[in-house]
C-alpha cells in the first residue's frame, strides 16, 4: 500500500476530512489530495511527520514499516493495559519509561488513569 492510500485510510479510520487533516497538518488540502491520490509519492520527512502527528500514527506507519520497538522489561500490568487498550508505540516506549521514586504503578486501572490524565493534560 501507498503513502497516500496509508494517508487516506487513516484519515477515514478517524473519520475526518482532507480540509481538517489539511488543517491539522498545516498544509493544503490540495496537497492532502496530491498525496492521497500518489501525485506526491514521496512527501517530505517534515510533512509525513505533520500528517503522522496529525492522524495520531507514526511516520512508520505511514511509510508501511514496522518499528521493532527496544525490549525493555515491562510489568505484567503494563502489558495487559497495552494489550485491552492498542496503544501506539510512542504512547508504550511513554508509559514504560514513567517511574517515580523508582517504582512504576502495578495495576491495569493505575495504568488507565495514568494515561488517562496524560491525555487529559496534553491538548493538540
Amino acid at each position: 500500500m501507498a503513502i497516500g492510500e496509508r494517508v487516506r485510510q487513516r484519515r477515514d479510520e478517524m473519520n475526518i476530512t482532507a480540509t481538517e487533516l489539511a488543517k491539522r497538518a498545516e498544509v493544503t488540502k490540495g496537497y492532502v489530495s496530491q498525496i492521497e491520490n500518489g501525485l506526491v509519492p514521496r512527501p517530505s520527512a517534515d510533512v509525513l511527520y505533520r500528517l503522522a502527528s496529525a492522524l495520531g500514527t507514526t511516520v512508520a506507519d505511514l511509510l508501511g514499516k514496522e518499528v521493532v520497538p527496544i525490549q525493555k522489561e515491562m510489568p505484567e500490568s503494563l502489558l495487559k493495559f497495552i494489550e485491552l487498550e492498542n496503544l501506539p508505540n510512542e504512547d508504550i516506549e511513554m508509559l514504560a519509561a514513567i517511574k517515580f521514586r523508582g517504582r512504576q504503578p502495578r495495576t491495569v486501572e493505575d495504568w488507565r488513569f495514568l494515561y488517562e490524565s496524560i491525555r487529559r493534560t496534553i491538548t493538540e
